[in-house]
Order: C-alpha cells, then structure tokens, then sequence
C-alpha cells in the first residue's frame, strides 16, 4: 500500500503528470527522460515516506530542488522525482545572524529582500530565480565569490534525508560526513537537503560600478591587460568580461557611436570600496576605443539582478559549459579571446568571472571548510549559448564543443554549477575529495538509491585535468 503523503504523488497515468515532470525546469533544451513517478512534497515527512516507497518499487531518487540545471539534472529515467517546490519557508535569528531557508527559496526574489529588512546579506546565485538548493550543493558561486568565498562555506548546518530515510541534521560535528560531501557533490549526493541554515553578512551600505564597453577587435588586447590588472582590484569588487552582443543602449554613447555584433564588457561591482577601488579599471592601455565608460556609477543590488535576468532570458533553449583556465598569458588569451568574439547567436555570452583573490584549493591548507568542492583556479570561464529554436540546437553544441576543444590545453576542471556531464564529463574534484566522496556515498547509500550524476559512464567523471577533450564528448542531448 503506498503511504499517505500531505503532498501528492503523481504517476504517469495520473493527469497533470507531464507538467509535474518539467515543472520549473529552466532550460527549454531538455533531455527526453522522464521518472516513473513524482512526489510533490509538502513536509519533510512526505521526502521521508518518497524515499522509502522508491526502495521498496526499486526505484532510484532524483530532486528538484529550484530546476535551474542547464542539464535538467532532476530528469531521470526510472526514477521518483521529489519536488522540493513548496520547501520555500524562511526564519532568522538575530542572535547569531543565521537563516534557515528551504532548498526551494530563490535567492535574488525570495532570500535577499528577507535579509534585507533585517540589515543582512548572503552571496546567493546571480540571476534572482535560482533556487538555493542545487546553487548550494554545487559549491555556490555567488556575488562577489572572489572576496567572500563560496556560498558553500556559509553554510551553518543542512537537513538531510538520507537513503535510509532518517530525517538528520549535519553539520561539522554532526555527522560531519554529509555536511562535508553535501558542499561540492551537487546532483551526485546522496540525500534530499530539506533546509539550509546560512551564516549572512552584514548588508553592504552602498554599491559602486565601473563599466567599459569595447569593440570585439580590441577584445584580445583587453583581456590580455585584464589579466595581470585584475590582481590590482581588491577583493571587495566583483570582476568580469562578458563577450555579447549589447543592447542597443549600451551600444554606444553619445549617441553617435555606432555598433553592431559582439563586444566585450570589462565590470567591476564594488561592495563598500568606493571609487577607488575600481581605479584599476581605468589603466587598460585601449580605454580610449571604449565604446561606453561609466566610471565609479552607484547602483542598485535591484539593477544589477535585472540586468542578470535581461541576459539569461526565460523560454529560451541554453547550450552551456565551463572551465577554470590557467597557464601562460600569451597563449591563453588567443585561446580565450574566440569565445569572446564571434559568439554563434545574439542572446549568446561567454563570462570570465575573476577569482584572483579567492584562496587557492586545497581549502583544508587555508584555515576555510574542508569540503567537497575541492578544484578551481582564479579564472573561471563559462560560455551560455542561447537559442530560440530546436533546429539550431546542433550548432549551438557544436560551437560549445569546439571552444572547450581549444581550451581543453589550460582547463583545470569545472564547476558543476554550469556543467552538463551527460555530454562532456569532467573533473569537478581533487583526486584526494572523490576518493572520500566515494567512500561516504558507499557508505550511506550502499545500494546507490540516489540517482547521482547525469553520465552514462561513471568511469569517465572527475578525470585527470586537461582530458576533457575530443575523445571525453558524449554525444549532444
């Protein structure tokens, strides 16, 4: 007999099951699998009682926790999907400035305004609609990353749900083996986290940012300045150069300056350092050809997540991967500039997100957690290719492809967060952390009930650094 849930279990014979199993999936490019059932959880007694009836119908787990995953992560075959949509409640204690938040919370739409009547602050995703859910487990690279660290390391404690369906709390001194292997393992661990408790921050008084707007024929030189002159921009500053195509607001002022195709945006966010700390920005030896220089403007946190939504659009079809890049400057930057430049449709972009003041890994020789999350370099790239139109999928795979080909000589690993490992497999942790990661999972979840990474060969994961290459992409989903 199938237990009594507070929430609904819908199977596929049930109405409504084909919108339960895409529900809130961000990403119009989905891959074709499908669960056996969904569980539309509505306490943690109901994710108890799902991950008891998926063992007994022999049916693995999969979670949703905000749908964000470029991969669709939560689609799985044979699988009970838990959906953790109504996991969405909030609490704070003004003793110790933490917060409980469900996995389901969006942390632009739902976290930050919370905080932000209580003065507070915590570095959650970018773009306002990510759930706080797979954002966290991934490691978190949040606001300004490079001078706070990752999300992941403010995290107090979790709840987890495990294989056994126990209902645990974790945290460094309680079974401090989740706690560790949840900060980093993303989709492969092997629980149901039903709420967070976060350490924040005290709110930032005022907000500063440089922006500079080049033509993409400059594109090379400006990131070949970038890359020494970032480690002259202190760490209260976010960093980054987006190749885009602007909006035709940014195009060009005054209102004579012309320009057509993609162009590359050099921004500096600074929290509490003033103009000042943005000067750096100033030095390129090619300011002069900018097409836009807003020098040391104010804004608003509300600007900043509106300008992310207006770039990563809803209803869209997004071919995404990523690296962390490292090696010689002169033969990085030909390598890089590409990805930059000739981006293969108009919503297309391509980031580099500056980690030059981030602590290097391993985290346990720095005095910061020691957790899963356990490769980085202090230059993160990712590529967002953005279509309309399932008949352009293919080349948008084939363009991704191609330019993780040409970086594959500096790559370093990736960041689960903008991964799709179904289609390029990469290594996502040291040697030294998945083989611990191997172990916990073997031990909490011996029968592997948790779904875990999205990859035909399991083999293939968490390779050597810099064989991700021709020979390591699956074919396109």
């Amino acid at each position: 007999m199938s237990p009594q849930f507070t929430g609904r279990l819908i199977r596929p014979s049930d109405a409504g099951f084909a919108e339960a199993a895409v529900s809130r999936i961000f990403n119009l490019r989905q891959p074709s699998r499908r669960p056996a059932a969904v569980l539309r959880a509505a306490d943690v007694a109901d994710v108890a009682a799902g991950v008891r009836l998926a063992r007994r119908e022999g049916l693995r787990v999969a979670v949703r926790s905000g749908g964000h995953s470029w991969g669709a992560w939560s689609l799985r075959d044979d699988t009970l999907l838990i959906d953790l949509a109504a996991f969405t409640s909030l609490s704070y204690d003004p003793g110790t400035g933490i917060v409980t938040a469900g996995p389901a919370v969006r942390g632009g739409l739902d976290l930050d305004p919370f905080l932000a009547v209580r003065g507070r602050f915590f570095a959650g995703g970018h773009c306002p609609t990510v759930g706080i859910g797979g954002f966290l487990l991934q490691g978190g690279m949040g606001w300004n990353c490079r001078g706070w660290g990752w999300a992941a390391e403010s995290i107090a404690a979790i709840q987890v749900v495990t294989a056994d369906g126990d209902v645990l709390w974790c945290d460094e001194n309680a079974n401090a083996d989740l706690f560790w292997a949840a900060r980093g393992a993303g989709p492969g661990f092997f629980g149901v986290v039903t709420a967070f408790r976060l350490r924040t921050r005290p709110r930032y008084r005022e907000l500063t940012q440089t922006t500079y707007v080049y033509p993409a024929a400059a594109a090379e030189e400006v990131l070949g300045w970038l890359h020494q002159a970032r480690h002259d921009v202190p760490p209260s500053v976010e960093l980054v150069a987006v190749g885009c195509t602007p909006p035709q607001d940014q195009r060009g002022q005054p209102p004579e300056v012309t320009h057509s195709g993609s162009a590359l945006v050099v921004d500096g966010v600074s929290f509490d350092g003033g103009p000042e700390s943005l000067a750096a920005l100033g030095t390129c030896p090619v300011a002069d050809k900018a097409l836009v220089a807003k020098v040391a403007q104010p804004v608003t946190i509300a600007e900043l997540r509106c300008e992310q939504q207006r770039a990563n659009p809803d209803g869209h079809r997004y071919t995404v991967d990523n690296a962390y890049l490292s090696g010689a400057r002169d033969a990085l930057i030909p390598a890089l500039t590409p990805a930059f430049t000739a981006l293969p449709t108009a919503k297309s972009f391509s980031l580099w997100f500056d980690l030059a003041h981030l602590p290097a890994r391993p985290v346990s020789a720095t005095g910061l957690p020691d957790m899963a999350l356990s490769v980085q370099s202090d230059l993160y790239f990712a590529t967002y290719v953005v279509a309309e139109r399932p008949d352009h999928d293919a080349a948008c795979r084939g363009w991704v492809d191609d330019t993780m080909r040409r970086l594959q000589p500096f790559s370093a690993g990736c960041y689960l967060g903008d991964s799709d490992l179904a289609v390029r497999p990469d290594r996502f942790m040291s040697d030294a952390a998945w083989r611990r990661f191997s172990q916990i999972r073997a031990d909490r979840d011996p029968g592997r009930l948790f779904a875990g990474y999205d990859c035909a060969d399991e083999s293939a994961l968490n390779g050597p650094a810099g064989h991700a290459g021709p020979d390591r992409l699956a074919p396109g989903t």
